[in-house]
């Protein structure tokens, strides 16, 4: 069997000199997608915004009911990318140090030794995140933004790339500690995920039922991984025009009469980074309005306090941003 463009992409970056481009960040995102496609039935517009926020160096939050294969997604995906992955569940006695370590006495050489937590890895999976206390989720914060953590005065390097998918049930609020403001905003989307259709049920169903059992397998590697966050950056333009588009658009979040505290600027960074990637994903070495679309409503949503009337009638962030998207004048 011929070796996928993939794979043999995946060996000329661990040599010197090897260089990827928007296109070959397509070809190596169609693998990645068809391995998940093969183990997870629906969740396409997920899987899309998992490999979205990798490339843009963004975080992901998930909410939906238990399950849902949130937990599968997120594995899948880590296995695919050829990623470590931990998964920490978030519990109300949960400690900072049970995410980040500490450091333990070892009586036998009489020194102290650095006991590492789940949060040194590539994919940290955050199980019910709201279960915790503010403080155990703060201890993320760090993290986050800064691809470092601080244990007793030391500062630790997280190695790349670093990805925090973090999940919570939107059902059970008794016992929860809703994620303030600092937190969410971390988060380049929250992806809201719904229950299967009847026609994807009856498909789990008869997987189930027959007992079918699909590996992942590897696709690329960390190395490759950050090669393409590499490209992302450096190589796909965007105009000024569409730069305008991203600011009008996060500016009318904050003039919006049901918005009482839009989207800062970490909104726009959040727009800029997140169409970059799906640009290349695309096999494109620049941005088109469209693709500040494909990310508006789930990278800015999340991030809009409404105020009290609005949110009585129903609307969400997202309906918001489903309005200022039919209404912002796009750049031709």
């Amino acid at each position: 069997m011929a070796e996928s463009k993939a794979n043999r992409l995946n060996e000329e970056v661990k040599t010197e000199g090897a260089t990827l481009t928007p296109k070959d960040i397509r070809a190596i995102w169609r693998e990645v997608y068809r391995e998940i496609r093969k183990v997870m039935v629906g969740k396409v517009d997920a899987v899309e915004d998992l490999m979205i926020a990798l490339l843009g160096k963004g975080h992901v939050l998930m909410e939906g009911v238990p399950g849902i294969a949130k937990t599968h997604l997120s594995n899948s995906f880590a296995t695919a990318i050829g990623c470590t992955f931990k998964r920490a569940q978030f519990t109300p006695d949960l400690l900072p140090s049970d995410i980040l370590g500490t450091n333990i006495y070892d009586p036998k050489s009489g020194t102290f030794k650095m006991r590492r937590g789940p949060i040194f890895t590539n994919i940290l999976l955050a199980d019910e995140i709201n279960r915790s206390p503010p403080k155990t989720q703060s201890a993320l914060l760090e993290a986050m933004a800064e691809r470092q953590v601080s244990i007793e005065g030391t500062t630790y390097k997280l190695d790349p790339p670093f990805m925090v998918i973090a999940t919570q049930n939107p059902v059970e609020q008794e016992g929860t500690y809703p994620l303030p403001e600092a937190q969410m905003d971390r988060f380049m989307f929250k992806l809201i995920l719904d229950l299967p259709t009847p026609e994807e049920e009856l498909e789990i169903i008869k997987l189930k039922h027959e007992g079918v059992y699909l590996r992942v397998e590897k696709k690329v590697d960390p190395i490759t991984v950050v090669k393409m966050q590499q490209v992302v950056q450096d190589q796909v333009y965007i105009s000024e025009e569409v730069m305008s588009y991203i600011r009008d658009v996060v500016v009318r979040t904050r003039t919006d009469p049901r918005v009482i505290l839009g989207g800062s600027p970490r909104a726009s960074i959040a727009l800029l980074n997140a169409s970059k990637a799906w640009a290349a994903m695309n096999g494109r070495s620049y941005v088109i309005p469209d693709d500040v679309k494909r990310v508006m409503k789930w990278g800015v949503g999340h991030r809009l306090q409404l105020a009290a009337e609005a949110e009585l009638e129903g609307t969400t962030g997202y309906v918001v941003m489903d309005d200022i998207e039919a209404t912002t004048p796009v750049p031709v």
